[in-house]
């Protein structure tokens, strides 16, 4: 996968959890809740891969 590849597919992720956070905290839906905090442990391990990858490109420049 290519890396810009990857930092789409986190945005497209954070932007997947918009409803169900929308349901948490405006019609207070908690299994809303736990999906999104599944979905925001899953950008965080994301996110962390990215950082890896990217200071990989960059220390061996």
């Amino acid at each position: 996968m290519a890396k810009i590849e990857k930092f789409n597919e986190l945005k497209a992720l954070i932007l997947g959890l918009e409803a169900d956070a929308d349901k948490f905290y405006n019609k207070g839906n908690s299994a809303a809740g736990t999906r999104v905090r599944k979905g925001l442990q899953d950008a965080k391990n994301l996110a962390q891969a990215i950082r890896l990858e990217i200071q990989a490109a960059k220390n061996s420049k």
